[in-house]
């Protein structure tokens, strides 16, 4: 068979057909994105279940800020945190003891009345209050000035004709004001509708700093950028696998070359 001559191709592509140059690093790092999109994603869930706990407001006491069925998003806090002119979530004996939406507008030490040029006046200060209803006055009618008792606080609704709030509750033995330890969370935002973060109530600046928002908006990135992190190490693997099987078909297209 010594006059038997053997004819030898070498595959096409010179290698092993392992995939396309790069492939492997491409998968990995494919691995690494949707690892880490994971962890940033259900992370960011864990930590906006921890810091925050979602409540459905009942009543229109908080329009236009929050309106009746709308669900909201509280940061939990200590209600020695609470600072003038935070919403916040509580509950009191003697105030139905359901959780209420209200806004606090004096703290303990403070004297707060109304109305004075139809303006709530704290402190000797007049309070503007951008977050009421265009053209309505900061009370429908008037009260007499309340101290409000250490360790206490005194809450409106923004919608001050239809709110039963401390107003109501004058006559209590605290003048109806309420307990800080009542209070259980502070709302950061309204998600439904989604009107956003609240806004920070720059009336009170006079009188004191302000409460600073909860991490809300770096809990949303962490959510968002795991999501896109985890869709597109997912999406790595069939992208290659189209793109390297249009690249077969194209080099099997090409005429064979003499060998």
């Amino acid at each position: 068979m010594g006059g038997e001559s053997m004819t030898h191709t070498a595959p096409r592509s010179g290698g092993s057909g392992t995939g396309p140059v790069g492939s492997r690093t491409g998968q990995r790092l494919s691995g690494l994105a949707v690892a880490l999109g994971l962890v940033l994603f259900l992370g960011g869930f864990a930590w906006g279940a921890v810091v925050y706990r979602p409540y459905t407001v009942p009543t229109s006491s908080m329009t236009p800020t929050i309106d009746a069925g709308d669900r909201i998003l509280a940061q939990r806090v200590d209600g020695g945190e609470v600072r003038r002119g935070d919403v916040v979530v509580f509950k009191d004996a003697t105030w139905a003891n359901a959780p209420m939406v209200k806004r606090v507008v004096a703290v303990g030490g403070d004297t707060v009345s109304c109305c004075q040029d139809g303006r709530l006046k704290v402190n000797g200060k007049e309070i503007d209050e951008t977050y009421l209803p265009k053209g309505t006055p900061a009370e429908m009618s008037n009260f007499p000035t309340v101290t409000v008792p250490r360790g206490r606080l005194f809450l409106l609704g923004d919608e001050r004709g239809n709110s039963v709030d401390s107003t109501a509750h004058l006559t209590d033995a605290a003048s109806g004001t309420v307990a800080r330890s009542a209070v259980d969370a502070r709302v950061d935002s309204v998600v439904w509708p989604m009107k956003g973060m609240l806004e920070r109530p720059t009336g009170f600046e006079p009188l004191g700093a302000l409460s600073s928002p909860g991490p809300l908006r770096t809990i949303t990135l962490l959510v968002i950028a795991g999501a896109v992190l985890v869709l597109g190490g997912g999406a790595y693997g069939p992208i290659a696998k189209r793109t390297g099987a249009a690249r077969a078909r194209r080099e099997s297209a090409e005429p064979a070359g003499a060998r």
